[in-house]
């Protein structure tokens, strides 16, 4: 089995690069999804969280609600590296149990890690290459604005949050530059697929 990397910004056109893969045959993580399982009540992580950051973070369902959480650790640096150490470790390992399940279904299949904080969370050693999708800044922004119906100042900020495009370009096996057509992007992502293949 091989496995492919893939990570990109906000608004960069991750997640349509994902789609396109699985067009192709390709089984796909979305480590967003993996992420929501860990919060789970019950969940090791659940309990963790809950411990760090306070009973008040449990709505009336038992859930952990997000909107109070991200406000104890949005834009604090040290409460969100807490968070971090906690959950992103238990992702890793959901994900190296989906892979295993992948690995015997798939033996001779292309798994794909989609994952927006690959380089941050430190799973860029998961697979065999890594993708990258970058858009300018510009383009990244009004899409941002136009998808999640964000202000410009909202948008600008997560933008600035997260490793700047050239940051990830150096640490990419392949960078998918996406400021034009969707055709175009399809036709790069299927030319570096068939080359991925043959290896």
């Amino acid at each position: 089995m091989k496995i492919l990397c893939l990570t990109g910004g906000i608004a960069a056109g991750k997640s349509t690069v994902a789609m396109f893969l699985e067009e192709l045959g390709a089984k796909t993580i979305d480590a967003d999804k993996v992420g929501h399982l860990v919060y789970e009540p019950g969940a090791q992580a659940y309990i963790k969280v809950v411990e760090a950051f306070g009973q008040d973070i449990v709505g009336e369902d038992n859930h952990i609600n997000r909107r109070v959480l991200g406000g104890k650790v949005f834009g604090k640096p040290e409460a969100l590296k807490k968070l971090t150490d906690i959950v992103w470790p238990e992702i890793r390992n959901h994900i190296k149990l989906e892979m295993a399940g992948y690995e015997a279904a798939y033996p001779d299949g292309v798994v794909v890690l989609d994952a927006a904080v690959l380089f941050e969370a430190g799973w860029f050693d998961m697979g065999d290459e890594i993708w990258v999708v970058v858009v300018e800044r510009e383009l990244a922004i009004e899409r941002a604005m136009a998808r999640d119906a964000l202000d410009r100042q909202a948008v600008e900020n997560r933008i600035d949050a997260q490793l700047s495009n050239a940051e990830k370009k150096e640490k990419a096996d392949v960078v998918f530059e996406n400021n034009g057509t969707e055709e175009a992007l399809r036709e790069h992502v299927e030319k570096e697929w068939a080359r991925f293949c043959a290896l």
